[in-house]
């Protein structure tokens, strides 16, 4: 469908993900940098400057009360997503919120509700629903290609060395499974849905906040085996088995160009290369569910998104990870 409309878009957080998402963002022709934000206008005049931005602010608050903003980007830290959205959705703004949704499910479950109150479009930047690749090869799972799905391994690991301060912050959200091991729990509830039983355990850095988390998700037919990790790499594909055949995402398996189907000893290759990175795809998501006045995404919706967080909030019971304000939206 083609949308005419030009949406302008506001970007709350400039850190790495933020640079990453508006060289996208530029290469969709509808869409308009409108203006961004950081805690010090010096660094939001920085990134205005090299993206070409109309406005920067040096508060959040500010280009939240923009007038001319159609959608808020937010690329914070974790504890600061509900907070953001809720306001920005209050202030008549669309929103994307970079995931995790939230820290807990009260606050996701807070955050949807003021979506639908304000009757302003909410998603939570989960990319890769929205990756060619991966469309695809959900939908010939859906499909039965592969036969009933009974065992599914994904991991998403690194070795981050002297790990930034922000990713082990507990006040933050830090540590590996908020800000990767939502992904394979993300792929393995899109496949088979909420598990019957989690079984979690993690390591810690001296700061409380997990290195590495390893995850069983029981279902009464499967199983999904899944890991995120600071600590050490991994090759990052992920793998699903069915009774009659399996198929690889391929590395990077989150944000892949390809994925393999192998069935009957036959391998067969599709090869998507993405445009751009490949956040263009939530981009144009984001712009369609605005033109038809949507305020969720059927691919990932508001129930998914607040399935998942769940999934992460037993994870972190079994595991014992506790955060600071885990009490404060209750």
């Amino acid at each position: 469908m083609a949308i005419n409309k030009e949406i302008k878009w506001g970007i709350i957080g400039l850190g790495n993900i933020a640079h990453q998402f508006v060289k996208d963002l530029a290469l969709i022709p509808n869409a308009e940098l409108s203006a961004v934000a950081s805690r010090t206008i010096s660094k939001a005049e920085s990134f205005a400057n090299q993206y070409k931005a109309k406005k920067a602010y040096g508060s959040y608050d500010e280009l939240i009360a923009d007038p001319d903003i159609d959608i808020v980007y937010i690329a914070t830290p974790h504890n600061l997503h509900a907070h953001l959205t809720i306001k920005s959705l209050e202030h008549n703004k669309h929103v994307l919120c970079e995931k995790p949704i939230a820290l807990h499910s009260n606050e996701a479950l807070k955050m949807v509700e003021t979506s639908r109150a304000t009757n302003k479009f909410f998603m939570e930047a989960f990319w890769t629903r929205f990756n060619p690749s991966v469309r695809e090869a959900l939908q010939k799972i859906k499909n039965g290609d592969i036969g009933e799905v009974n065992y599914i391994n994904a991991d998403f690991a690194f070795n981050v060395g002297i790990p930034q301060e922000r990713m082990i912050d507990l006040k933050t959200g830090g540590g590996s499974l908020l800000d990767m091991g939502v992904y394979p729990l993300f792929l393995a509830y899109c496949i088979l849905g909420k598990p019957e039983k989690i079984l979690a355990s993690a390591n810690f850095y001296d700061s409380g906040a997990d290195k590495q988390t390893s995850m069983i998700l029981h279902y009464h037919n499967a199983q999904a085996v899944l890991h995120s990790s600071f600590v050490s790499p991994s090759d990052m594909i992920a793998t699903i088995s069915g009774t009659e055949g399996r198929i690889l995402l391929n590395a990077i398996w989150h944000e892949t160009q390809s994925y393999t189907l192998i069935k009957n000893n036959h391998r067969v290759d599709y090869q998507y290369p993405t445009i751009g990175k490949g956040f263009t795809y939530e981009i144009e998501e984001c712009h369609q569910c605005i033109e038809n006045k949507r305020i969720e995404s059927s691919l990932w919706s508001h129930q998914n998104s607040l399935d998942l967080i769940s999934i992460v909030d037993k994870v972190r019971e079994q595991t014992g990870l506790e955060f600071p304000s885990e009490k404060e939206l209750n």
